[in-house]
């Protein structure tokens, strides 16, 4: 049995590796195009343009994930079934049910593969493509994943270590020079945000210096900033929920609801990044009544076109649910996980169909 396991096994993750392959050459390649307009401009080059590529694709293989397993099974176990290997199983005594247990075996080694790629690969990379971007772009603005962005303004520089699209920010620090640049002051807040045509400064802790290096802390709980930075620029630099961990995205919401503000939208992408691994093993599920029922004898493209259909469908279902999720105010699980329960009934009673 262990060689039947090992069979099944290989053949799920190669035909999963080929599909992965394939979607990852034509999302790079559209990736590419996208960039093609800002090649040129200030320090941006076609080096930089690939390395973005390069660094924005795992996110692209991790959204992709699950619809590569599902046409990946589609493929192997079809590619089984044309060539009368799953037949040749059942005849040897082998049920419908011990196959199914090795290709989910299968699943559920590529769960944990794409959760670890989701958690330690997807977001630092993601990261990191925006940065080298932004460097390019923007030429008063450094952006990096461990100091986070500075900006020069003036007699003044700016470090935030973490920026979000809704116009929030934490750990900031604020040196400011005089005309002889000299240090005059740092000052250091543990968040702030951008509203009202203001920047409104929390926590904050002031170190002023004189000429005789005497220095003077103040301790100032809220302060407004008239001019801070462009805040058009939290559209260029902020971090999208999309590009976060797991982790950053937990602690963030929770920092978010104990400051009573919605976290929704935060927690929505946090219970995705959960779902989406698991997700891996519904599509495998799904796989196993068209290769038992009536694509067994189809061709590699019926199976490939069914793979595509019901991705495709899976993918938009998905959107559909979470943004009317978000819309009414649904619990961000409820929307995350939703889709993928109403196709796991379909695969189940699918499957219970399979003679």
């Amino acid at each position: 049995m262990k060689t039947l396991d090992l069979y099944i096994h290989r053949t799920v993750f190669k035909s999963t590796l080929i599909v992965l392959m394939v979607f990852g050459a034509l999302f790079a390649f559209m990736t590419f195009v996208s960039q093609i307009d800002h090649i040129g401009k200030n320090d941006y080059t076609l080096v930089n343009a690939l390395m973005f590529v390069a660094l924005t694709l795992p996110r692209s293989l991790y959204d992709l994930f699950p619809t590569a397993t599902l046409i990946g099974g589609l493929l192997g176990l079809g590619a089984l079934a044309g060539n009368s290997e799953l037949i040749v199983m059942r005849a040897a005594g082998i049920s419908i049910r011990r196959i199914t247990r090795s290709v989910l075996q299968s699943g559920l080694v590529l769960t944990v593969l794409v959760a670890a790629f989701g958690e330690l690969l997807v977001a630092p990379a993601a990261q990191q493509a925006e940065s080298i971007k932004t460097r390019a772009l923007h030429k008063n603005i450094s952006l990096g994943r461990n100091n986070g962005l500075w900006v020069k303004e003036g007699s003044y520089y700016l470090n935030v270590k973490q920026i979000y699209p809704d116009n929030r920010m934490r750990k900031i620090e604020i040196y400011e020079f005089d005309t002889n640049k000299q240090l005059k002051a740092i000052t250091r807040a543990e968040s702030g945000i951008y509203k009202s045509k203001k920047w409104v400064l929390k926590d904050i802790k002031r170190s002023q210096f004189d000429s005789s290096s005497k220095v003077t802390t103040t301790i100032i709980k809220t302060e407004t900033w008239e001019h801070l930075f462009n805040p058009d620029l939290f559209e260029v630099i902020a971090v999208q929920p999309s590009d976060m961990s797991a982790t950053d995205l937990y602690k963030y919401s929770d920092y978010l609801e104990n400051n009573q503000l919605d976290a929704s939208h935060y927690r929505l992408a946090f219970w995705l990044k959960v779902i989406t691994p698991l997700s891996t093993l519904v599509m495998l599920l799904i796989a196993l009544p068209f290769v038992f029922g009536s694509l067994r004898s189809g061709s590699a493209g019926e199976r490939l076109l069914v793979g595509i259909i019901i991705g495709i469908g899976y993918f938009i279902m998905g959107r559909i649910v979470n943004h009317i999720g978000q819309v009414y105010g649904l619990h961000p699980l409820l929307s995350a996980v939703l889709p993928m329960i109403i196709v796991l009934l379909y695969g189940l009673f699918a499957y219970s169909k399979i003679r």
